[in-house]
């Protein structure tokens, strides 16, 4: 570990131990989840706004989320584990399922057939049932369903949905409809509102500007 990531152990192990942060101390993965959430949401924002200064703080902050879990994972009194065990795991999960990279004679892979080939190991390792097994339920409905929509298409799936035609079934059409033009709707819709909010903060702006010059106009014409 570098020093930089070994201090950073350090520092929150300082601040959840006796004598550290009344409010770290007391924090438990339950409480800790919004927190990740924003982290992650704002660590988008940074990478599609192209700030770089931005994407360094917000990586630093979703790094700081995963260190925290750890850290408060350290204390579980029948099941605890650090930070050295996650990343062990991690590590052991991506070497088990790049055997193209990692095993001895390992064959030259597209990209397309390198994610087939993690899908399938993941599947088998994790011993699923369904290939919808894994897709987290608290997900963004719009970005759940382009998931959905994927795992059906890559496995061959012929779904017969009997949902209807109400305003549910048009946007998950429209979810469809970016998944086979290769558009990340979620990332769409995002950028769509991002124009739309700028575009709104530009008629507040001009509307305040017109009402200041029509109260101007209107206190000279009262004073002449």
């Amino acid at each position: 570990m570098s020093d930089a990531l070994a201090r950073l152990v350090e520092v929150m192990d300082r601040l959840r131990s006796p004598g550290g942060c009344p409010w770290d101390a007391e924090q438990t993965h339950e409480s800790l989840i919004k927190h990740a959430l924003e982290e992650a949401y704002e660590l988008a924002e940074a990478v599609e706004s192209g700030d770089r200064t931005d994407l360094r703080e917000e990586l630093g902050d979703v790094l700081l989320q995963v260190v925290f879990h750890a850290r408060v994972a350290q204390d579980h009194p029948e099941d605890p584990f650090d930070i050295d065990e996650i990343a062990r795991g991690v590590a052991d999960k991506l070497v088990e399922r790049h055997p193209h990279v990692f095993a001895d004679g390992g064959e030259q892979l597209t990209a397309e057939e390198t994610l087939g080939r993690w899908e399938q190991i993941k599947k088998a390792t994790k011993n699923r049932e369904s290939v919808m097994d894994g897709i987290p339920a608290a997900q963004p409905a719009l970005a759940r369903a382009q998931k959905v929509l994927s795992r059906a298409a890559k496995n061959g799936l012929e779904v017969r949905d009997e949902a209807g035609v109400g305003i549910g079934q048009q946007l998950l059409a429209l979810v469809a409809r970016a998944e086979a033009e290769g558009v990340d709707a979620e990332g769409a819709l995002r950028d769509a509102t991002r124009a739309y909010e700028s575009a709104a903060r530009e008629a507040e702006a001009s509307a305040a500007s017109a009402s200041e010059k029509a109260a101007h106009a209107a206190t000279e014409s009262s004073s002449g």
